[in-house]
């Protein structure tokens, strides 16, 4: 295993190889929704690689300057059940930490909420829909 949390062209290449695989052709999200404007050379990525395959990822966005929202969180349907989502998240809350952040939200699609629970988050909103997903606001202090 190999853990990278880094704004590179790498990273970001294995981030959008999982969500390609996982958002647009396992979940059928549209590819013009999955990937937007925060896509750039600018953006962090975490990423899990399993030998020489890219297995889970997620990208660190401010959502204040308190609060790091976590994004785009995927994990290879090949490689789930190992832990892998758990420690992509959790290498960007340390990355935040570090950067003297004391929160953390993240979109939760409904299917993923329990997964989120586990991980210390409570539900802090009603669902909404995002790119015609069910969705709320999962939050916790760091």
């Amino acid at each position: 295993m190999k853990l990278i949390v880094e704004r590179s062209k790498p990273a970001r290449a294995a981030a959008a190889y999982i969500r390609m695989s996982v958002f647009v052709l396992e979940r059928g999200i549209a590819w013009t929704d999955e990937f937007d404007d925060k896509d750039s050379d600018e953006m962090v990525y975490a990423v899990l690689f399993d030998g020489k395959v890219p297995a889970a990822t997620c990208r660190f966005e401010t959502y204040d300057d308190q609060t790091l929202k976590v994004g785009r969180v995927a994990t290879l349907k090949q490689s789930r059940g190992h832990g892998y989502g758990r420690k992509v998240v959790s290498a960007l809350e340390d990355k935040a930490q570090a950067m003297g952040f004391s929160h953390s939200l993240i979109h939760s699609e409904m299917d993923a909420v329990k997964f989120y629970q586990r991980l210390g988050y409570e539900i802090t909103s009603d669902v909404f829909y995002e790119d015609g997903v069910p969705c709320v606001i999962v939050e916790k202090d760091l």
